[in-house]
């Protein structure tokens, strides 16, 4: 693969994890402001609204094969931006971020072994050792640099949403390398269209349990970001990213979504940038390296 491809899907990818690393924050602004499935829904329709003033001409000139693949386009929607956006904003509700920081670095993971059982890829000796060092860093972010906080870990209903949440994203990651000949910006816009419908169902439960709540001020800021950041932006640059250099690659980089989380709560939230934060990023970026040079290498992983 020529490297300016390369270069290309990496300067994506960052931005994309930057964009999530936001969204981390933004989930934290939104506590009391909005509540999690409200968000999730006026994410994805304000979302769709967007996309439609720019890609309706692109879908109906996909809409023959868009037909054809409905199914498709409505698992991955639901899977990859509904069940997942609605589990992390949930879990933020009931687990610590030292469990949020660890769990969320699992999704490299379950991409690599995803796409070893299902896609035939090879896992080599360095990618797994590079996987291995990212996890470490997030671990690091994770616990402030505090490695004897993993004894007192518990794992409640919070860790566990997170954890499904992840392999949620990482299986719409490996369903990303089997999407439709159609346009990227129609291929979006069908999963915001599909996601919202699958958010409705878990709005009208949490008003049923909870009752309805107004957003705030702040609250309908933080849909505005959403909807432009993690959402729009981030969103679209990963499906093109991993049209580029695949699922396994682009999973890689989900480990700095902690890292950038904690540079913006430096920046927003008042924050202090420590040693430990330096040490993270130092790890996070080694480990990328590390795979990503392993990807040449004949040794393959069986299993």
């Amino acid at each position: 693969m020529p490297k300016n491809v390369n270069l290309q899907a990496y300067v994506m990818l960052t931005f994309v994890t930057w964009g999530w690393g936001c969204n981390a924050v933004f989930s934290k602004i939104a506590v009391d402001q909005i509540s999690p499935m409200m968000l999730v829904s006026l994410r994805w329709i304000a979302l769709l609204i967007l996309l439609l003033i720019f890609s309706h001409r692109q879908v109906v000139k996909d809409w023959l094969v868009i037909r054809q693949h409905f199914i498709y386009f409505a698992l991955m929607g639901t899977i990859g931006f509904t069940f997942f956006n609605a589990l992390y904003y949930v879990a933020a509700h009931t687990t610590s971020a030292i469990n949020i920081g660890i769990i969320q670095g699992t999704t490299p993971i379950f991409v690599f072994i995803g796409s070893f059982l299902f896609l035939n890829s090879k896992m080599t000796a360095l990618q797994i050792i590079g996987a291995s060092v990212t996890l470490i860093g997030v671990i690091v972010v994770a616990t402030k640099g505090e490695f004897k906080q993993l004894d007192e870990l518990v794992f409640n209903r919070g860790d566990l949403f997170m954890l499904i949440a992840c392999f949620f994203y990482a299986t719409y990651s490996i369903g990303l390398t089997r999407r439709p000949n159609i346009a990227p910006l129609s291929l979006f816009t069908l999963l915001a269209g599909f996601a919202f419908l699958a958010s409705l169902p878990l709005w009208i439960i949490e008003i049923q349990y909870q009752g309805f709540q107004s957003p705030t001020a702040t609250g309908w800021t933080i849909v505005a970001l959403v909807t432009l950041l993690p959402s729009l932006f981030s969103q679209l640059l990963f499906i093109y990213a991993v049209g580029l250099v695949g699922p396994g690659r682009s999973g890689m980089f989900v480990n700095l979504v902690p890292i950038f989380a904690s540079g913006m709560a430096v920046l927003y939230l008042d924050e202090n940038f420590e040693d430990f934060h330096a040490i993270s990023l130092a790890l996070v970026l080694c480990g990328i390296f590390i795979a990503e040079f392993g990807k040449g290498e004949k040794v393959k992983i069986t299993a």
